[in-house]
């Protein structure tokens, strides 16, 4: 009440703010909506997942909030590169990571499956792509002019639609060829029931609307003072990634792994348990619960496995960014999430300082919990692995950044999904300590363990066995294997460093001998300047890879696999 008050407010008004703000009598009672100089005030409310029958989590928006302007750059398929921050000119000073990461998105189309799009009007982007030309959509219903008009004469729920769909539809009606056109509300019926899969192929959005792109970039710009001349960079400031959750499925043998809270914040180790088994939880685009891995990224990767895990740990850890992950689907078995958790996660992160994301802080603060193990019915549960989650105290000083009463956004029992039901948490917690050993076994198995650096080899023995040359994972010897200043002077860290400097003399080395012989060998460039110029520029690079300060510079970046680079040079 008192920041509508204080947004209207007039000066001239002076004590007299009270008469221009009014309530209806409603029955001879006054009535619950504000209105200012008799016009009613607008409230806006966002929808927080469903409660366990079924019904809309709706929460009252503060009336200040705006939604931040997002410009999606990647979704599935991307290029990154680590540097250190030194050799990077006009970052954002706020951060304090010593290398940063940057990336580059390989796709113009991004595959997605537009969820919410069934409640019609409600997914408006999706309705405006799949109303476009030259869409490419699958699992959609091929509809008729019959079964179009079934749709537009039922004018309560077709005036939902948001525009574009409601003109693709109208327009079909009055010329109805093809034979076929698709609502974005109606999946295609896969023995009489509706698909939970239905997909399209988006023109990525910063594609489509540069203007937003181009005014991210432009603000950048100007609050760095950065000269029209010089790159503006746009590293990576914050891993947020989604978890898939789901409760327990006994019909189709899906164990539960709604054991998360809305957001959980795991230590590197704990972090890479995760993120080498991959694990899924039911979801429509795979095969249910289990490791990702083979059935998604396998066919589009030559190379194994581990070599992708070695990259990502020494990215990790030179970077040095939290990782906090995000519940889908459901937290606990109760409450349904869907992707509303997800999307809410970017409004509020863009509305702490940087200061406030540091898990050190929020850690400090009593703003994260750590879980430990338990016991039950007298053996432990690793509970522990789940890392860190939020607390009542995060969501009163951070939620109410967004919401009005943010407490009752994320009660306790969404804090604390055991509090739902203990058994199932369990289950969960079992559930995945088990997938992570499978998974860890099959490196021992396939033999790439062997190429496995160290602090990966002691995480898959630990994953697999429960211990490592005598440490466990809470031992600090352990856990040690994980910090910056330990990977730098480590020798397989050095190693790596090398053969990143070998992979670069070799290639200069053939960039310079091949415009030497096209130099011999071609008449047709005649001592050409520009080809002079090119091996000039070839000459210079190979030096500089060549020369032992090439080392320092290469120090802060994830260098190369060595077992990569033996196969390179053979």
């Amino acid at each position: 009440m008192l920041i509508t008050v204080k947004r209207y407010y007039q000066t001239e008004w002076g004590d007299n703010w009270l008469e221009h703000f009014s309530v209806d009598h409603i029955n001879g009672s006054l009535g619950h909506e504000l209105k200012f100089e008799d016009q009613k005030l607008l409230a806006n409310y966002l929808r927080m997942g469903s409660d366990p029958d079924g019904s809309w989590r709706i929460f009252k928006l503060r009336p200040d909030f705006n939604p931040a302007d997002k410009v999606q750059v990647e979704d599935d398929i991307t290029a990154s590169v680590v540097l250190p921050s030194g050799q990077l000119n006009n970052l954002d000073p706020e951060y304090p990571n010593r290398s940063v990461k940057l990336v580059e998105n390989c796709e113009q189309l991004l595959f997605q499956r537009p969820d919410d799009a069934i409640h019609r009007g409600f997914d408006k982007d999706a309705e405006a792509d799949m109303a476009s030309a030259n869409v490419f959509i699958s699992n959609f219903e091929p509809l008729t002019e019959a079964g179009v008009r079934t749709i537009v004469d039922g004018l309560v729920e077709f005036d939902k639609y948001t525009p574009p769909m409601k003109q693709l539809l109208t327009g079909f009606l009055a010329h109805p060829h093809p034979a076929y056109v698709v609502s974005s509300a109606h999946p295609r019926l896969v023995d009489g029931a509706p698909s939970k899969n239905p997909r399209y192929l988006q023109r990525r959005p910063d594609l489509i609307h540069p203007r937003e792109t181009y005014l991210a970039e432009i603000g950048t710009r100007l609050a760095r003072e950065i000269p029209s001349d010089r790159a503006a960079h746009f590293p990576v400031n914050a891993l947020l990634s989604g978890r898939r959750n789901n409760p327990p499925d006994l019909a189709a043998g899906v164990p539960p792994l709604a054991v998360y809270n809305p957001i959980h914040y795991q230590e590197l180790p704990e972090l890479f348990m995760d993120m080498i088994c991959s694990l899924t939880g039911k979801s429509p685009s795979t095969t249910g619960f289990g490791s990702e891995g083979a059935l998604t990224k396998g066919p589009f990767n030559a190379m194994p496995g581990i070599i992708d895990v070695n990259n990502a740990l020494v990215a990790a850890i030179l970077t040095g960014y939290p990782g906090f992950t995000t519940a889908a689907g459901y937290i606990g078995p109760k409450y349904r999430v869907d992707h509303d958790n997800s999307m809410l996660v970017p409004e509020l992160w863009c509305r702490m300082r940087v200061w406030e994301r540091e898990a050190e802080f929020l850690i400090k603060n009593g703003y994260l919990e750590k879980l430990d193990d338990l016991e039950y019915q007298g053996r432990t549960v690793l509970a522990s692995r789940l890392g860190y989650r939020i607390t009542a105290s995060f969501v009163d000083r951070f939620l109410g950044r967004i919401f009005e009463i943010p407490g009752a956004v994320f009660p306790e029992e969404l804090l604390r999904p055991e509090r739902q039901d203990l058994e199932v948490f369990v289950a969960g917690v079992d559930a995945i300590v088990e997938a992570q050993r499978q998974v860890a076994r099959d490196y021992f198995e396939d033999g790439t363990i062997a190429a496995a650096c160290p602090p990966i080899r002691a995480l898959l023995h630990i994953m697999a066995y429960g211990e490592y040359e005598a440490m466990r994972e809470t031992d600090r010897k352990f856990r040690d294997l994980f910090h910056r200043d330990v990977l730098l002077e480590s020798d397989w860290y050095r190693d790596r460093i090398r053969a990143k400097q070998r992979i670069d003399i070799a290639l200069w080395r053939r960039h310079r001998d091949s415009v030497k012989t096209f130099l011999a060998s071609s008449s047709s460039c005649n001592g050409s300047e520009d080809w002079n110029l090119r091996l000039a520029a070839a000459e210079q690079q190979l030096a500089r890879a060549e020369s032992d300060s090439y080392i320092r510079e290469l120090t802060g970046t994830i260098g190369a696999d060595c077992s990569v680079v033996s196969r390179t040079d053979s």
